[in-house]
This record gives C-alpha cells, sequence and structure tokens, in this order.
C-alpha cells in the first residue's frame, strides 16, 4: 500500500509490532547512562546516581530498580562507615551474566529509528490516531491481566492502578488533584528521543490510559494536557 508519494503505507499490524517493541526495551538513554555508571568496580547509591545526573532521589532510585528487576544490577545492602550504626543503603553492582546489555540497546536504538521512519510515512492525524489506538488496545490487555473485581473500582483508585502500571512501562508516572479533574503525571519518557522527534508517539500513553480506565473503571476521554516531548517538565494526562 501507497501513501500516495510513493512510499509504502504501514499496516496498524505493523505499526503495532513497532511501537510495542520500543516500549518493551532497555528504556530511556538515561537509563543507558546510568547503567554504564554503575558497571564500575564500587556500583553505585541511590543518590550518588541522582547527584551525578541531577535527578530526584526517587527518580535515580526508579532507573536502579528497573535495571535490578531486569537482572542488569544486583543489589546489596551496606551501612554507612563501613559497618556502622544507621539505615543501610543499597548499592547497586553489574550483574553476571548481564554482559549482553550492549546488544540490546543498540536494537533498541534500531527500533527507534524504525519507529521514526514508520511515523514519517504517514499523515500526522493518521498517525496519531493509530498511536493512540495501539495504546489502547494495549491498555485494554493489562486491564484484563489484573486481578478480578476491579472493574469496579472508583475513578481515584483506578487512575492509581493505572499510573502503577505506567510506572512499571517506564514512565515514573503517578496522580494529581487538579481543579475538579485527575491528572496522571509522568515524569520520564520510554521513548526518549523518538517523542522528541515525533510528539505524535505521545498518543500512545494517552491511549493506554484510556484502555486500562476501560478496563478498570469505564470509558472515559483523556487528553493530553502538556507532554515532554514539546518542551514541558513533565507529561499530564487529565481524565
Amino acid at each position: 500500500m501507497s501513501d500516495g508519494r510513493g512510499a509504502p503505507q504501514l499496516s496498524d499490524q505493523d505499526f503495532s509490532a513497532a511501537v510495542a517493541a520500543v516500549t518493551s526495551a532497555f528504556g530511556d538513554p538515561t537509563r543507558r547512562d546510568i547503567y554504564l555508571f554503575a558497571r564500575t568496580e564500587h556500583g553505585a547509591t541511590a543518590s550518588e546516581v541522582a547527584e551525578r545526573f541531577d535527578l530526584h532521589p526517587n527518580v535515580a532510585r526508579h532507573h536502579l530498580d528497573k535495571l535490578a528487576a531486569g537482572g542488569y544490577l544486583e543489589v546489596a545492602l551496606e551501612r554507612p562507615g563501613g559497618g556502622g550504626a544507621g539505615r543501610p543503603s543499597k548499592r547497586y553492582r553489574a550483574a553476571e551474566g548481564a554482559r549482553g546489555l550492549e546488544l540490546h540497546v543498540r536494537s533498541e536504538d534500531l527500533m527507534v529509528r524504525l519507529l521514526g521512519h514508520a511515523l514519517s510515512l504517514l499523515e500526522p492525524d493518521q498517525a496519531e490516531a493509530m498511536a493512540e489506538r495501539v495504546g489502547e488496545d494495549y491498555g485494554r490487555s493489562l486491564a484484563a491481566q489484573m486481578q478480578p473485581g476491579e472493574g469496579s473500582r472508583s475513578l481515584r483508585s483506578a487512575m492509581h492502578a493505572v499510573a502503577e502500571a505506567l510506572t512499571a512501562h517506564g514512565f515514573a508516572a503517578h496522580t494529581e488533584s487538579r481543579s475538579g479533574t485527575i491528572a496522571i503525571i509522568s515524569d520520564l519518557c520510554p521513548f526518549g528521543e523518538a517523542a522528541v522527534q515525533h510528539p505524535v508517539i505521545c498518543a500512545v500513553d494517552r491511549g493506554m490510559v484510556r484502555g486500562m480506565l476501560a478496563g478498570l473503571y469505564g470509558e472515559t476521554a483523556p487528553t493530553t494536557e502538556a507532554n515532554r516531548a514539546q518542551g514541558a517538565t513533565a507529561c499530564v494526562t487529565v481524565v
């Protein structure tokens, strides 16, 4: 199929596969830099990562925990002052057997380029609609995997569940009350530079919110109030 300019038109299935590959990839460039920083002999703590990359400690901890959950880092507890009194801190070090990461990162870079090229073949309105539909389908599948009986949630509790699911996918999300509405604030974007080059991809997470809420609460019409790809400090989705 052609878009009228001689370029092949991507099917919904091909576009969905490209988006899914990016969302399941290693993460944004900051996380890769954090991994390289933690690969040193002494490893790194969340506070050291926060200072090195100018991050909030909770964001630094989120990146480190995601790397640990994926098996790339190992976690050890250490007490301040070489074993003295005080609350122990977590030190993250490269895990044995995680040497295949470099290949994984190169694969992610390739998928980001593929996604960028895919978006360039579509008209903006069509690309946004398709991206949101992909996100919505994926969000509905996530909601179906959650605990039975969650379809009767209140909107507020459903939004909290959606924020937790987005966090698990690399968005570092939380909820806030805003002028009679509830907003989901995402401090990170797993799409990285691809979203900056093609802001239409932000429709994916809006679709995920719509799809998850459909399964956990009911049909809603979330809107994007702000996004990092266009210079905002965080992505904001309002219901």
